[in-house]
């Protein structure tokens, strides 16, 4: 409804001189200036609110008495992947909690399929009824150098995508030695996009550092793990994104900060979260009721997780309930348990008939796990003696502990140590593009994850998802990695020779084709087969795939070898 002729509907309905389209009626809203809940009706035209503080007739009336009416969620920051759904099956799910507008990074398909990623993203996004907004992926790969990936995309190809009204900038720039550096691919980059929304990803980076990284354009921040870290971010300009996905919970840890004063420059993101999470614990929902139960004054909450986000990213037309703005609602049975009872989405309501109006989006992605068949003999961990840093896993966070232990060593090898907690983990390259003179497999230890026999394999591994396992049994690590190559990519849980768990993610061997329903469902059996070989970690498949993501401090590891995030170098075995 654009035009003349859709201005005077809207401000014929607004007024009250002809009934509005539809109208929630009988009920409260949080005014997010005030922090007032305001009895009144809503009233919707189209997709805009036109009326408050009023009293309307409408085609079609929804009795909200007894009820809280608050802005649409914003998710400022995720990856669609990570929730192992397409686009559109990610709606399904997240929707009817009341996300109505997201800020997403396709940069986990962009780097298994390069710029074809973003083509099937926005074709995605015109088919869906949330407002899926995209970032454009800056580190294509992450760690150029440290990994293989199976696409580079240059400045010029982010151009061609930078007129795409979904598009709104620049992602997350993770390779935050490479700006302070003046590496010139990235300053080209930041260049193209100076003046709009840039993503910012920089983990501990404190004092004038911090100042280079901000002068750069960068003006959001999900990596600050301590509410010191946070508050210095927030005081140099930058809006940080409190982040509460199914690995990074931050949000305990940051609660402190949120006020009524900060608000403003502050925002919530899940970053990464399984459906398994969001089905027994929930979305952004879950982000601002735990907030609130932390103490974070409502207000300031319910601000964070609409008008603050929306302004964030320039989106200026929602965030509040008010005339002229999207008609994106939340109704609540309970504010404080945000207790979400009926969403209504650019003035539809969600229900199952909006999800069966939306046009299919094609699966690409098939056939992408090209890894060769590995043995036992592939995990060996030769060295120079028993002495070796090992990836200390920190629960709850992709940071990373560097430990230097002493392990058994025999014929040249260093061996797991389950009294130590070091077990094996290695990155197995899967694109088929492995350099020549390299093997394509990075072997190193872990502590952290409690396992006494086994292996765990992924093909979820930030960011260049190639294969990483971890194990026990260096034959049960073979049994899991191959059985990845069989199912076109996933989790596998494998133990004694054989197989006890799996999720096939054959969409680039980071996505299911099944409905989430289903998902969750494999992910808990998956959850307790992993249990049974003792591990310890509640979220172990996501943990596993952070291993591998080198510009998360301190120690990683890739299909080159074990990488020092600090110094930015592989490590010599």
């Amino acid at each position: 409804m654009t035009g003349a002729d859709g201005l005077r509907r809207r401000i014929d309905q607004g007024t009250g001189r002809a009934a509005a389209d539809l109208v929630l009626k009988g009920g409260r809203f949080l005014d997010l200036v005030t922090g007032d809940l305001v009895a009144s009706d809503v009233a919707v035209c189209g997709d805009r609110i036109v009326g408050t503080h009023g009293t309307y007739r409408g085609a079609r009336e929804i009795d909200v008495s007894g009820r809280v009416i608050v802005p649409g969620f914003i998710d400022t920051h995720f990856h669609v992947e990570s929730s192992l759904m397409p686009p559109l099956e990610f709606e399904r799910c997240v929707l009817p909690r009341g996300v109505t507008t997201g800020v997403c990074d396709p940069h986990e398909m962009a780097n298994v399929l390069g710029t074809a990623a973003f083509d099937w993203f926005l074709d995605a996004a015109g088919a869906m009824a949330m407002d899926l907004r995209v970032q454009l992926s800056a580190c294509v790969p992450a760690a150029p150098g440290l990994e293989t990936s199976g696409a580079r995309i240059e400045a010029a190809d982010l151009l061609r995508f930078a007129g795409h009204p979904r598009v709104l900038g620049l992602a997350e720039v993770m390779n935050f030695p490479g700006v302070l550096a003046g590496d010139p691919d990235l300053l080209a980059k930041l260049a193209a996009f100076q003046g709009r929304p840039i993503d910012g990803h920089a983990p501990l980076l404190r004092g004038l550092p911090l100042n280079g990284y901000v002068a750069a354009g960068i003006r959001t921040e999900h990596e600050a793990t301590t509410a010191e870290e946070a508050l210095e971010k927030l005081s140099k300009g930058m809006t940080v994104l409190i982040r509460e996905g199914s690995v990074s919970k931050d949000l305990h840890a940051l609660a402190s900060i949120l006020t009524e004063r900060t608000a403003p420059f502050l925002a919530f993101c899940t970053d990464d979260r399984n459906p398994l999470d969001i089905a027994e614990e929930g979305h952004l929902d879950h982000a601002v009721r735990t907030a609130i139960r932390l103490g974070c004054p409502p207000l300031a909450v319910y601000r964070a997780a609409s008008w603050s986000a929306a302004r964030a990213f320039g989106l200026h037309d929602r965030g509040l309930v008010a005339p002229g703005q999207r008609a994106d609602l939340v109704v609540l049975d309970d504010v404080l348990g945000c207790a979400v009872s009926r969403v209504i989405c650019a003035g539809r309501p969600v229900d199952e008939a909006l999800f069966a109006d939306r046009a299919p989006v094609a699966p690409i992605g098939r056939g992408s796990v090209r890894v060769r068949r590995v043995t036992e003999a592939d995990f060996a961990a030769p060295g120079s003696g028993p002495s070796t840093p090992v990836i200390g896993v920190v629960p709850g966070k992709i940071i990373t502990r560097r430990l230097d232990l002493a392990l058994p060593y025999r014929d040249g090898e260093r061996r797991i140590d389950l009294d130590q907690d070091a077990v094996k983990v290695a990155v197995v390259e899967r694109h088929g593009r492995t350099p020549p003179g390299l093997r394509g497999i990075g072997v190193a230890f872990v502590n952290g994850f409690g396992l006494r026999r086994g292996a765990i394999a992924s093909s979820v591994g930030h960011d260049c998802h190639n294969i990483t396992v971890v194990g026990a049994d260096e034959a049960d690590m073979a049994v899991a990695v191959n059985r990845l190559a069989e199912i076109e990519g996933g989790f596998v849980v494998a133990a004694g020779g054989r197989v006890l768990a799996e999720i096939a993610l054959p969409l680039a061997g980071l996505m299911s084709l099944l409905p989430f329903e289903a998902i969750g469902r494999e992910l808990g059996a998956l959850r307790a087969a992993a249990r049974g070989l003792g591990c310890t970690l509640p979220e172990p498949f996501l943990q596993v795939a952070f291993l591998p993501l080198p510009v998360i401090p301190h120690l990683k590891i890739t299909d080159r070898g074990l990488v020092d995030v600090d110094r930015f170098a592989l490590i010599e075995a």
